[in-house]
């Protein structure tokens, strides 16, 4: 799984530099943060809509739609990320140090 996660990231990053014009993920670079957030934000609320869907008919066809809104909304993370200098492993590492750990204790240890 992570080989995927970082052969993605890498070719995130080859593209970050192309023209806009030659390549999705240079558009919503150049297009900036607040576009990349809003990519994130309506592949999160389609992810949602679709996990729903499965949950009232547990059909195939909303399966399959769980699975692809949630692919939509990790890639657009991923590019987010990305345009914030930030990698996949910052994020594995940091559920790596939560692993073992009850989420009500991490949730705990959050407060200031």
């Amino acid at each position: 799984m992570h080989d995927i996660l970082a052969a993605l990231a890498a070719t995130i990053e080859q593209r970050k530099s192309s023209p806009a014009e030659a390549s999705y993920v240079a558009s919503l670079h150049h297009k900036g943060l607040n576009k990349i957030l809003e990519k994130v934000g309506e592949e999160s609320v389609e992810a949602i809509i679709a996990a729903k869907d499965y949950q009232l008919t547990a059909s195939a066809e909303h399966r399959n739609e769980v699975i692809k809104e949630t692919a939509d909304l990790w890639f657009h993370s991923l590019v987010m990320l990305s345009h914030l200098d930030l990698t996949p492993d910052d994020v594995l590492n940091e559920l790596a140090s939560r692993f073992g750990l009850s989420g009500l204790t991490e949730k705990e240890n959050r407060k200031p």
